[in-house]
């Protein structure tokens, strides 16, 4: 959204502020920055964009960013794909936080839950979660332990046997890099989701194509409900480009079916 050098356009939560008043004026959009605490272990604080559709309540989806991206920079992002929407969105950083770093951060997730389901704008039967980058292990955590989760776009459990895999390839010193048929299989995860799941694969996730794959056809067999999205490039001046703002308008579009108010999608898409 901006030149990462652009020192004038570092703080992207003011620009996204600026760019929305016009919004703010005609549809009543209204950002609120919230702050809860977390099991008496500090202070937790995200930003809360309710569901343009009027009604009494309406689905929720926290949104939580990597640890490398600021909730600015994941605003500015998400917010084109959502303005239209019926979901609200709360934006949450799994890292920086007062919470004891001791404290799982699907604990502080689950403190989020906990918030969405007492708001009376939020249907409590519809919350869902999406985790991006390493913040995915956190979702797919929060989902397999909470069955209030409706929906999941993340790692689906990949990325702990995946970490795992990949230390014991720097212990042993083998410098394996790229996955085979065999050690995929052996460290998949034996838990599955117990709600619609979504994995994106390409920069922002750090799950291999073909390990998503295997994961997906071991759903589909026991009839389970698991979808990949795998974003194309877009050539540019610099170099190709992955055309992330394709993935994040199909994520929501996946998110909306899921949560009852869009189409269905297939199980694999190409963009």
């Amino acid at each position: 959204m901006s030149c990462p050098e652009d020192v004038a356009s570092a703080d992207l939560a003011g620009e996204v502020g600026i760019s929305l008043r016009g919004f703010e004026a005609e549809a009543g959009l209204a950002i609120e920055r919230v702050k809860i605490d977390c099991f008496d272990q500090g202070a937790l604080a995200g930003f809360f964009l309710p569901a343009l559709r009027r009604g009494p309540s309406a689905p929720a989806v926290i949104c939580v960013s990597d640890e490398d991206i600021t909730l600015g920079s994941m605003m500015s992002r998400l917010l084109p794909a959502s303005l239209c929407g019926s979901m609200s969105l709360l934006l949450v950083d799994a890292g920086n936080s007062t919470v004891h770093r001791s404290f799982k951060p699907e604990h502080r997730l689950q403190c989020w839950l906990d918030y969405l389901e007492a708001r009376s704008d939020v249907d409590s039967r519809r919350i869902a979660i999406y985790g991006e980058g390493t913040s995915a292990c956190y979702a797919s955590r929060l989902a397999l332990s909470d069955r209030r989760i409706a929906a999941a776009v993340c790692d689906g459990g990949l990325l702990s046997p995946l970490m795992r895999r990949a230390s014991l390839r720097w212990m042993s010193g083998s410098g394996q890099a790229v996955p085979d048929a065999a050690s995929t299989r052996s460290s998949l995860p034996s838990r599955r989701l117990p709600c619609p799941l979504l994995m994106v694969v390409g920069s922002r996730s750090l799950v291999w194509e073909q390990d998503a794959l295997d994961l997906q056809a071991g759903y589909r067999q026991s009839g389970a409900d698991c979808s990949v999205v795998v974003p194309n490039n877009v050539l540019h001046p610099l170099g190709e480009v992955e055309n992330f703002i394709a993935v994040d308008d199909f994520v929501f579009d996946w998110l909306d079916s899921k949560l009852g108010t869009a189409r269905q999608h297939q199980p694999v898409t190409y963009l």
